[in-house]
């Protein structure tokens, strides 16, 4: 893949929040508190209802979430991860956690960059995506939330959270969490697919992402839900906040150097420092 380039980029004093006490700062980043898109009422009744859906909905997918990346992707996720995460700085030695690691797409390729003298953890809240992460790559993994991280402060170099910023609860409560477990110096990389620019890249992503994928998936697993992930897939795409919107929080969290890079105008690299 080729064609990066920078959708944003800022400091920690570009946030209105910058100068403020710690307290006072966590209050004000509380108070801020952004879901990255709208209930979605076609998938479940209300906002409380989503983390069950989507957990639920990833438990139901899991053995078969590999062919459904392989679909999605193209073959090209395994190369684009690791170039992502090598461009943001990913080192041998380091100590990483992946969140929302899913089977371990991310992790695994984490662990290449990392090296024998790194440590590479995942976390996720959907308890048979992590059973087929042990599978194929043993452990160490956790179950939890982004929101929630069971990691001591200052504990981690390197955080990664691949495709799945869209399913949190809100912005600023996971970026609080990335904050405060990182090491100073440390980086965040978040890897996301944006909603593409202009009506023929629209139409274009929206014809694949949300018509072809579903479909292949529905006949590549027809007694799963993966045409049903796939096709939530590309609604909270649609629906996810603008680009800008997660720089300002990330920015907010107390992050410096934010910036954020697309591929090919639809994949999304954000990288910040604490």
């Amino acid at each position: 893949m080729e064609a990066v380039y920078r959708c944003g980029v800022g400091n920690a004093e570009d946030s209105p929040l910058n100068g403020l006490p710690s307290q006072e700062h966590s209050a004000a980043s509380s108070a801020s508190a952004q879901a990255p898109h709208p209930t979605l009422p076609s998938y479940y009744g209300e906002t409380a209802a989503r983390a069950g859906f989507v957990r639920r909905l990833f438990d139901d997918t899991a053995v078969h979430y590999d062919r459904i990346n392989a679909v999605f992707s193209l073959g090209t996720g395994a190369w684009y991860r690791r170039q992502a995460m090598r461009r943001a700085g990913l080192r041998p030695g380091a100590q990483v956690l992946d969140v929302a690691c899913g089977t371990g797409l991310v992790t695994r390729e984490a662990r290449y960059l990392a090296g024998p003298a790194g440590r590479v953890m995942g976390l996720d809240p959907s308890a048979g995506m992590l059973s087929e992460a042990r599978r194929q790559l043993g452990g160490p993994f956790m179950l939890g939330r982004a929101e929630t991280l069971p990691l001591g402060d200052a504990s981690l170099d390197f955080i990664t959270m691949g495709y799945a910023l869209r399913h949190v609860a809100d912005l600023a409560a996971p970026f609080a969490e990335f904050h405060r477990v990182l090491k100073p110096g440390g980086t965040v990389l978040l890897l996301e697919i944006g909603r593409p620019e202009g009506r023929v890249a629209h139409a274009l992503a929206k014809a694949y992402l949300g018509k072809v994928v579903p479909a292949l998936c529905r006949v590549a697993a027809p007694r799963a839900r993966s045409g049903t992930l796939m096709q939530y897939y590309w609604d909270t795409i649609e629906a996810c906040v603008p680009a800008e919107t997660i720089l300002q929080h990330l920015r907010a969290a107390g992050f410096a150097r934010v910036e954020c890079e697309t591929t090919l105008g639809i994949f999304r690299s954000y990288i910040a420092h604490r």
